[in-house]
C-alpha cells in the first residue's frame, strides 16, 4: 500500500526538499576551477561576444575577487590565466590586465555582501531584449528560477568603464539577482559559482522563449503564487551545484564534438 499517495502538495514538496539534501550530490570544483568552468559553460551555451562581458567571484582575501584576462575569450579560459584584483582592479595574481568594465562589478560586491558570484554577458536573444528596452518576463515554469528575481534598467548609461555607472546598476539591481541592461546585456548574480552560472544560462532561454511567444502573440502571465513556489523550489544550492555540472559535462562532451578544438 501507497503511503504517500494522500499527502497534500506541500507536504511532498517539503519531503522531496529535505531528500534532495542528501541524494542529489555533485562533486564542487574548487572556486578557482569553478569560475573558469563557467567562463567555458556558458560559451558552450552561446554568451560568447568576443572579448565582452565578465565573469567575477569574491576572492579569499576581502575586497578581491577572480574575474578573466582581458584578451581572451570565454573558452580560453581556465584555473591557471584567471586574475586576481582588488577593487580599483589592481592585479594582485596572474599577468595582463582585466576588462575595465569590471569596475561596475565592485560597486555591486559592495552594496550586496550576500552576492558571491557576477555573470555578466552579451548573448544574442538577452541583447535582442535589451535592444528593444523590453524587460525580461518569467512566463514559463522552466525559467521561474527568475521569478521575482528579475529588474530592468530601462536606459543606457554607456559604456560601463565610469563609477557612475557602478552606483547606476547596482542601484537598479536592487535586493533582486538578476537584470537587464537596455542595449546592453544581461547580469546575474548568486550566493555561489554554481548559482550564478545556472542563472545567467536560465536568463538567456528565458530571453529566447520571450522572443519566440512575443512573436506568435500576447504572453500570459503564470499565477504569482505559483510562480514563487516554482522560484523556491528550483533555488536550492544542492540543485545549482547539480544543474552546474550537468552544464559543465555538456560542455565538454560538445567541446570534444567540435572540430574546431581538434588538433
Amino acid at each position: 500500500m501507497a503511503d504517500t499517495m494522500q499527502l497534500s502538495k506541500d507536504e511532498i514538496v517539503a519531503a522531496s526538499l529535505r531528500k534532495m539534501q542528501t541524494e542529489l550530490s555533485a562533486a564542487r570544483m574548487p572556486l578557482r576551477e569553478a569560475v573558469a568552468e563557467t567562463c567555458r559553460i556558458l560559451f558552450a551555451f552561446g554568451h560568447d561576444s568576443g572579448l565582452a562581458g565578465q565573469i567575477t567571484a569574491r576572492a579569499e582575501a576581502p575586497g578581491t575577487y577572480y574575474t578573466q584576462r582581458l584578451g581572451l575569450g570565454f573558452d580560453e579560459i581556465t584555473a591557471d590565466n584567471l586574475l586576481v584584483v582588488n577593487e580599483d582592479l589592481e592585479v594582485l595574481d596572474g599577468s595582463g590586465m582585466p576588462n575595465p568594465a569590471n569596475r561596475f562589478h565592485s560597486w555591486l560586491y559592495r552594496a550586496r555582501p550576500d552576492l558571491n558570484c557576477i555573470v555578466h554577458s552579451h548573448p544574442p536573444h538577452a541583447s535582442a531584449l535589451a535592444m528593444l528596452e523590453v524587460p525580461l518576463e518569467i512566463s514559463h515554469m522552466d525559467a521561474c528560477v527568475l521569478y521575482g528575481q528579475t529588474a530592468f534598467l530601462e536606459k543606457w548609461p554607456g559604456i560601463p568603464v565610469g563609477n557612475e555607472e557602478g552606483e547606476i546598476i547596482s542601484a537598479a539591481l536592487g535586493d533582486k539577482k538578476a537584470i537587464l541592461l537596455s542595449h546592453h546585456g544581461l547580469l546575474v548574480a548568486g550566493a555561489s559559482v554554481e548559482e550564478a552560472c545556472v542563472l545567467g544560462v536560465m536568463f538567456e532561454r528565458a530571453a529566447r522563449l520571450q522572443l519566440l511567444a512575443m512573436a506568435a502573440g500576447e504572453i500570459k502571465p503564470i499565477p504569482p503564487e505559483l510562480g514563487r513556489e516554482a522560484q523556491r523550489w528550483t533555488s536550492t544550492q544542492k540543485r545549482f551545484e547539480a544543474t552546474f555540472a550537468y552544464y559543465s559535462r555538456r560542455a565538454r562532451r560538445e567541446s570534444l564534438l567540435d572540430p574546431a578544438t581538434v588538433g
